[in-house]
């Protein structure tokens, strides 16, 4: 197929099957230049020494397979330039969704916004905390539910908590929410799994947004909820932190792990509520520059580059 169809370049996502790596191995031997993306980063995982060594190894091996990477984003760009070298030719291609899409479908949302808070049975003064993802231990929504239940009462009028989503810790976060007694069964409510074309009407529903996890590659959710235009809150080992979220600017980015640190952030965004307001216009202001039109942008980078003369397999 790659001898056949003549390819100005061969775009890979990802290098950790044998399918990908035999695509590359073609195509070198074909002299078509391979462009390989991923969302990998440096932390993104825990690792022995020698495993580090081995992996430096294959990178050793893979980077003469490989004419350029694209870079999903900043943590990521810093991943090739560790393993492949600061010099070696890579191209932004911000890891986004359709923020088209999203922007619309929450602005759809917003006029059935008291219908939903009354079929929740939640007052309509109140903010809206939201967290939606895998209830899987490394999304340590239960630190989430330790920071609210800290800091709910310093905030008036106080907060809920709405909990989307399902998986193997919801179980033990049901049984904290019971044994925190009225101040759980009250303020936080677990809805379980909502599909992607209901999660808009929530964005819309929210005055911010917490994603609590470790090791998270990217979290495009994260893109997904800035175009509703609300504040974020994530750990630093969400992958999308240092391009999309600033501190006290859109939202914080506070360490994993550390509650006290979380419920201050809640604190900060819902204290004032002008804040979350001006958070949320900067998270949208922000994330329409972060796109397709980007990623178009990026590609279009690298075909031109190859095009002027850097099609040799080998770096």
């Amino acid at each position: 197929r790659l001898r056949a169809g003549r390819f100005d370049a061969v775009w890979i996502h990802g290098y950790h099957t044998a399918n990908a790596l035999h695509v590359m191995i073609a195509a070198r031997l074909l002299g078509i230049p391979v462009l390989l993306r991923t969302d990998s980063w440096l932390a993104d995982r825990p690792r022995t020494g020698m495993r580090r060594l081995l992996k430096q190894a294959f990178f050793t091996a893979l980077k003469q397979l490989v004419r350029a990477t694209l870079s999903s984003g900043t943590l990521n760009d810093e991943y090739w330039q560790h393993y492949f070298g600061k010099d070696f030719p890579r191209f932004l291609l911000p890891y986004s969704v359709d923020n088209d899409f999203f922007e619309q479908r929450a602005a759809a949302a917003a006029p059935q916004q008291a219908a939903l808070r009354k079929e929740l049975g939640i007052e309509s003064n109140r903010p809206v905390i939201l967290f939606a993802s895998k209830l899987q231990k490394r999304k340590h929504c239960m630190d989430l539910v330790e920071a609210f239940l800290q800091m709910r009462e310093d905030v008036q009028p106080q907060p809920y908590l709405l909990i989307i989503g399902d998986g193997e810790e919801r179980a033990a976060i049901e049984a904290r929410i019971a044994e925190a007694g009225d101040a759980g069964r009250k303020n936080i409510f677990m809805l379980g799994f909502r599909n992607q074309s209901e999660l808009p009407s929530y964005f819309d529903l929210c005055r911010v947004f917490v994603l609590p996890a470790r090791h998270e590659p990217w979290g495009l959710i994260v893109n997904e909820v800035m175009n509703a235009g609300r504040a974020v809150i994530v750990t630093d080992e969400v992958g999308a932190a240092p391009d999309l979220v600033e501190n006290n600017v859109n939202g914080f980015v506070v360490p994993v792990r550390d509650v006290k640190a979380l419920a201050k952030a809640l604190r900060d965004v819902l204290s004032n509520p002008e804040t979350a307001v001006q958070m949320g216009a900067k998270s949208l202001e922000r994330i329409r520059h972060w796109g397709f039109a980007e990623n178009v942008a990026g590609m279009k980078a690298a075909l031109d580059w190859l095009r002027s003369g850097h099609r040799s397999a080998t770096p």
